[in-house]
């Protein structure tokens, strides 16, 4: 509201009030119409693997990918997968990969291991055992792997074994100890992946993992600073 003074500068002792009136669009008042929740259509339909969890900036980790997950992997905009089984691909995972022009490293280690038993008076016995799956594998095959994953060029990238547990555990343990992650910390993220089948081998493993021959190469893509 106004006061007019005109009036008054007249010798008129009248004061005129001028009221100023704001002008609403009731059709803004109206809420937006709801849709029902939840929408369907392909945009929704994103499982993502097993285990899945963010490592650092553009590198994941996960269980194996199967077709289930390739509408969750594609917002990824991967460039290059780390696969740590010796299991070839399905011809449909293969072609996604074509089709998504996503590279592919494979460093196949194996996990499990035949013992047989040979009694000396009974027949043979055969058990299938899931072995420490670093027990015979050198430690030039993680830093392999650990290059690939260096490489900001190979970014976006997925690690990945059978479930997430062990083999991408152990690598991504050895990816912290690089980053200069405290052992407590790096067990820490371990056995939240591997829970009850955490493996006493696969932390010494990492305690033991020599990075000095990687420390040259840059992490500027990395959340934790060296």
């Amino acid at each position: 509201m106004t006061i007019d003074h005109a009036s008054a500068a007249n010798g008129d002792d009248t004061i005129y009030k001028t009221i100023e009136v704001a002008v609403i669009d009731r059709r803004e008042l109206i809420p937006p119409p709801v849709f029902p929740f939840p929408v369907v259509g392909d945009e929704l339909n994103l499982t993502p693997p097993l285990n899945f969890a963010m490592v650092d900036n553009g590198i994941f980790r996960s269980g194996f990918p199967d077709s289930p997950n390739f509408s969750f992997l594609q917002t990824l905009g991967l460039r290059s997968i780390i696969c740590l089984c010796p299991e070839p691909y399905t011809e449909a995972t293969t072609e996604f990969l074509k089709d998504g022009g996503i590279r592919l490293y494979q460093f196949g280690i194996e996990s499990y291991k035949n013992f047989t038993f040979h009694g000396s008076n009974g027949p043979e016995l055969s058990w299938n055992f899931e072995s420490e799956p670093f027990v015979n594998i050198p430690q030039d095959t993680i830093r392999e792997a650990l290059q690939v994953v260096l490489d900001v060029k190979n970014h976006p990238i997925l690690i990945h074994c059978k479930r997430g547990k062990h083999r991408t555990g152990c690598l991504v343990g050895c990816l912290r100890k690089l980053q200069q992650w405290c052992l407590t910390s790096i067990f820490d993220e371990y056995q939240r992946f591997a829970a009850a089948k955490a493996r006493v081998s696969d932390q010494r493993f990492m305690e033991l993992f020599d990075v000095s021959t990687l420390k040259h190469l840059p992490m500027s893509f990395s959340c934790s600073k060296r």
